[in-house]
């Protein structure tokens, strides 16, 4: 099929590379033209495993184009994705703007049928609200349909190839059929197609998200109480998980969840419940308890070292929101390291993948480090904000002669607290009672 992607951030590229790659000549186009030329040549903007090998086999072979020419690519396509963003605007709602003027130009490009299809993060209504705007541009029939993506950072490509499910919301059974048959090549050992209304459609991919970032703040609340009466959150964590009706997945305490779909997700949700006057109280509280799990931890540094942090020396392990990605967004490094420097502390940062993405957010208020173990040099305290798998198994020995002073605050629990103080570490994780050396 001839499929028009616009959009060339996250979900688009992805997008496009994996249909690409299943035979389709495929079109993504932006409005930047820098990024344009980058994607021409082969460069992709961010990190994402497999990506960069689909991009570059499928523009070898003539199936994957990028071009900032909307008219030409909307004329050529069948389908089109509308994959731009939806930023959350001041009050937390979903900002659809620029939605709805890719909708408004698709409609003055359109020259035959075609199906419209809704691949952003979209509120309820949103698919019917791109059908009002092409029509008032144009006579020319078209459907369209609301296909909202489940990839996770980290792992989308493979996610793509392999869905759990595919979710195609439209009223026509035609264009059901049609979308069906596209995603058909990563199916062929079960169809996971789920064709349903158009409202299900965009409510579902915000419902999912909601529930497993309240599945994390549960977990860090039950981890904050841990900490207070002496229970060990890890052990918990497996009880819990050993029971069929909850399961083990999203079940590690942390630092919060951030990245470009939880935060914005839980809260253009409240927003549009709130639109219906009902008061979504858990996804309130899940919020709530994420914003407040920063200043948990951050309370906990503060508490170790007196208040004292003035001309001390941190080292950072972990800058991304999460492993196997260079995503900054609501990253909980970007708040615990804007602190540490508003109160006078030197910051020396790793990240195996986000050190770029880090330089032009934090300029020079930070130290770039080489390596980790060049961010322990001298440390008053390390601070470890991602679970990158660099950083499971270190010399600890060593560790502990860079550093200044053996101290530990694991904001992801990648360690075993009893070895660490037997290793001479004060060591503090979440949810676990660390009495230090």
């Amino acid at each position: 099929m001839n499929i028009g992607i616009v959009g060339t951030g996250y979900v688009g590229l992805v997008t496009g590379a994996c249909f690409s790659e299943s035979g389709n000549n495929v079109i993504c186009i932006d409005v930047d033209e820098g990024k344009i030329k980058s994607l021409e040549s082969g460069k992709v903007p961010f990190y994402e495993p497999g990506l960069d090998d689909l991009v570059h086999k499928n523009l070898k072979e003539g199936r994957l184009n990028f071009t900032t020419d909307i008219s030409e690519a909307i004329r050529r396509s069948f389908i089109v994705f509308i994959a731009v963003g939806t930023p959350p605007n001041g009050d937390g709602s979903a900002n659809i703007g620029t939605v709805l003027d890719v909708a408004r130009k698709i409609g003055e490009y359109l020259n035959d049928y075609k199906i419209i299809v809704t691949k952003s993060t979209v509120p309820l209504g949103t698919t019917e609200m791109v059908r009002d705007v092409i029509k008032e541009v144009t006579e020319v029939e078209f459907d369209v349909a609301s296909n909202p993506e489940f990839l996770k950072e980290g792992a989308a490509v493979e996610d793509f190839m392999k869905p759990d499910r595919v979710v195609i919301g439209t009223d026509k059974a035609s264009v059901g059929g049609i979308l069906k048959e596209l995603y058909s090549p990563f199916m062929r050992s079960a169809d996971r197609a789920m064709v349903v209304s158009i409202g299900s459609a965009e409510l579902a991919k915000y419902a999912s998200n909601a529930m497993l970032a309240t599945r994390i703040s549960f977990m860090n609340e039950i981890a904050n109480l841990c900490e207070i009466v002496g229970a060990d959150v890890s052990e918990i964590r497996v009880i819990m998980g050993a029971d069929s009706r909850i399961g083990r997945f999203f079940l590690f305490p942390g630092i919060g969840y951030g990245g470009s779909c939880f935060p914005k997700d839980i809260k253009a949700l409240i927003k549009t419940a709130e639109k219906f006057d009902y008061d979504l109280k858990i996804c309130r509280a899940t919020d709530e308890v994420n914003t407040m799990q920063k200043e948990v931890f951050w309370r906990k540094i503060n508490k170790f070292f007196k208040g004292e942090l003035k001309g001390r020396k941190f080292g950072v392990w972990g800058l991304s929101f999460k492993p196997r990605t260079d995503d900054l967004r609501e990253a909980a490094s970007l708040f615990m390291i804007d602190r540490f420097i508003s109160h006078g502390v030197e910051v020396s940062v790793h990240d195996p993948v986000a050190m770029e993405k880090a330089k032009e957010y934090f300029e020079n208020r930070v130290k770039y480090a080489e390596s980790n173990y060049d961010a322990c040099n001298d440390a008053d305290a390390l601070i470890i904000h991602t679970e990158w798998n660099e950083y499971r198994q270190p010399d600890f020995e060593k560790m502990k002669k860079l550093m200044k002073s053996p101290v530990i605050f694991d904001g992801r629990n990648l360690y075993n607290s009893k070895r660490l103080e037997k290793l001479g570490f004060n060591y503090f994780g979440v949810g676990i009672v660390s009495g230090g050396v």
